[in-house]
This record gives C-alpha cells, structure tokens and sequence, in this order.
C-alpha cells in the first residue's frame, strides 16, 4: 500500500504539493490527473524517494520512505519499476542492454543466460519481437521505444509500477495501445500500478480510481463513476474541458 499523509513540497517560491493525501490500495491501478504543472510527476517521484518531502509523510509497505537509510531504500526501490516520460533509454545501449537494466539483483544482472531469458519474456510481455532485443533506441518508433521502457521497469519483478505520462507523444493509436498495455499488465503481473497522465480518456479506460491534482492539494480521489457523478467545481471544470474534448471524434 502506499500513502502520501499531508505532503508538502515547494521549490523556491513555488508550493508545488501542499498537504496532499493520496492513497493506493493494494492490487489496484490508479491514475493521477491534473493540469500540466500541477505536479503530478512530482508527487510520483516522492513514491521511490527521487525527491523529499518538505513536511508530511510518505509511506510505502508501512516504511517511511524519506527516513529510510540508504541500504533499505535502494531494496525499497527493487520492488518499485518506473517508466519516465520519455522512456530515458541509453541510446548507446541496445534494446536488450536497456532492459537488463532493470534487473536489480545484481546475480542476475551478471548472469548472462537469466537475463537473456528475463528480457526476452519481458519483451513478449510488451508485445515486441524477439529480434527487437538486438536494436537500438534510435532504430525504434516512439510508441516502441515506450514499451522498451516498461519492459525495464517490469524486469526485476516489481510489487509496484509508476508510469509518469506513458502515452505522452503518442498518437491516439498508439496511445490506445499503450493504456491496453498497462490494463494487461497489471492484471497478469498483479502489480500495484500509478498512472500519471494527461490522457482523460486513457485514465477512464485503463483505471481502478481515479485522483485530481489541483492548487497542490488532491480534490477528489474515486471510481470513474464518482468522477462523472461529482459537483465539485474543480472536478467539474476538469472533466469539462478534457474529459469531453477526449471523447469527442
């Protein structure tokens, strides 16, 4: 489970979370909405201790992630895969060398006959060709290099997934078939998932609950249902201007 309790975070001058409480139950896709910079990502990189809080508490399987020594963040971190934004793949690297990345133990790292096998299941997993392992960012679309990067942050087997803006560049076909991707998932790996998105329509699809950042604060966090159903101003205003605007074709 994890739990954000009154999580403040600021910049400079600049409040970015003030006070938020967020919740993830266990087994479930949630999906992070808000307007561009609200903070979403921010939030999300507090989850594995990318970043700090300023005041609040952080807590992930009952450990409070900004007090834990090194060593017991780092083993924290195993059982937690991130796929950035733009899939910050190596581009020196091939395919394959990506995505042992994701190995965290570091016996199977060096165990070259395990990781040839992880990466492969994993592409597999993603719905990419076997051949897919031997070639290079640079060689791949925008839409596979985003299943390369979710196929590193699901190579150590992780408890958790958090996914900042899968679907971010992607046209609407291969956008669907991103969100397909990450429903599949967490299904057949029974991961806890966190999807940061600008995708209304993608987060209705693809998830259990749903939470809107606004003003640094969660307004509402519910079931798709609750979000149509609900008469909060900020919810309302959202949902009006993007939620309509993703349907609409």
């Amino acid at each position: 489970m994890i739990e954000l309790r009154g999580v403040k975070k600021r910049f400079g001058e600049q409040v970015v979370l003030d006070g938020v409480d967020f919740e993830v139950r266990e087994g479930e896709t949630l999906a992070l909405l808000g307007p561009s910079g609200t903070g979403k990502s921010v939030l999300l990189k507090h989850i594995n201790g990318l970043i700090r809080p300023d005041a609040g508490k952080v807590i992930v399987d009952g450990l409070e992630v900004a007090t834990l020594p090194r060593k017991a963040l780092s083993e924290l971190r195993t059982r937690i895969g991130y796929v950035f934004q733009n899939g910050a793949l190596f581009d020196s690297l091939s395919v394959f060398e990506n995505v042992r990345l994701g190995l965290s133990d570091e016996s199977k790292f060096n165990d070259m006959e395990y990781a040839e096998r992880r990466v492969a299941e994993c592409l597999k997993l993603v719905n990419l060709a076997p051949d897919t392992a031997k070639k290079f960012p640079a060689q791949l679309s925008g839409g596979m290099r985003k299943r390369v990067g979710i196929a590193r942050a699901i190579a150590g087997a992780p408890k958790y997934l958090l996914y900042d803006e899968p679907t971010s560049g992607l046209d609407p076909v291969n956008a669907d078939i991103v969100d397909e991707l990450v429903k599949r998932l967490d299904h057949e790996l029974g991961v806890t998932s966190v999807m940061v998105t600008h995708d209304v329509r993608g987060a209705f699809n693809v998830a259990d609950r749903i939470a809107l950042l606004s003003d640094g604060k969660i307004v509402l966090q519910g079931t798709p249902d609750e979000f149509r159903e609900s008469e909060d101003p900020k919810v309302k205003a959202f949902l009006e201007r993007d939620f309509e605007n993703s349907f609409a074709a």
